[in-house]
């Protein structure tokens, strides 16, 4: 697996709140990527996003090094992360009052041999690459993505909405926070792409598409993404991280 990750804090934005982190456990032919879009302020959404990344990459990294199953459930070690994350943030916010009501989403990939585990928590998104089309494997926790559900706006409309940003779930505000997860089938020449919503506000789905077929690795993808959302105004803060196999 071939990996790239870019991040920058826009064209708007005084500081940059996203975090992602990419890490290979060789001797376990495992590759952990992870990101997130901190909220709560200027000084705490770094923290969450940061905290959040480390918290849940250190997790894995451990669980995996004690692991002497051939085949580790991969998938409950990511669940009980993103759980131990959730707890980490949510004790801050609660015992600080410089970080009450500080969150962040996530999005994660964890590779082990042929296999890939997506998860997700709010609208950072992933999607599967293919030579022929752009799939994005995860669903929104947003009030516009559960709009769009129940037939009430349509997803062009949604990008526009005025409360598109409104998220239905993050990392920090509860006690117990669900998180989805995905098994996609990547091929070889495939990618994964991993980004914050500060991309996906700029770029269109055929967009990301387009690009992809004239940059069919993650290096040159990952630039040519962010350097588009920085000439369109990049808004919000921007961050790609990209898996091919």
């Amino acid at each position: 697996m071939n990996s790239f990750g870019i991040t920058d804090k826009g064209k708007v934005r005084r500081e940059n709140q996203d975090s992602f982190l990419i890490e290979r456990i060789d001797e376990k032919d495992c590759l952990i990527a992870v990101l997130c879009d901190g909220m709560g302020g200027e000084k705490a959404g770094n923290i969450a996003s940061d905290l959040a990344t480390k918290t849940y990459v250190g997790e894995i990294r451990q669980k995996m090094s004690i692991s002497r199953q051939k085949k580790p459930d991969v998938k409950a070690m990511m669940v009980q992360a993103c759980h131990i994350a959730n707890h980490m943030i949510y004790g801050y916010s609660c015992f600080d009052t410089d970080y009450t009501g500080m969150g962040t989403t996530m999005v994660s990939a964890v590779a082990l041999g042929d296999e890939v585990y997506v998860l997700n928590v709010g609208d950072s998104r992933a999607y599967r690459i293919t030579k022929r089309k752009l799939v994005q494997i995860t669903r929104d926790h947003s009030l516009v993505q559960d709009m769009v559900d129940r037939g009430e706006i349509s997803a062009e409309e949604a990008r526009t909405h005025p409360r598109r940003n409104v998220i239905t779930r993050a990392l920090g505000v509860d006690e117990n926070v669900p998180c989805d997860i995905f098994k996609p089938r990547l091929s070889r020449g495939d990618m994964l792409l991993l980004c914050s919503d500060g991309l996906t506000n700029m770029l269109e789905d055929r967009e990301i598409f387009e690009l992809s077929k004239h940059n069919p690795d993650p290096l040159s993808l990952g630039r040519a993404l962010m350097a588009d959302a920085l000439e369109r105004g990049a808004t919000d803060n921007v961050t790609v991280v990209i898996i091919s196999k």
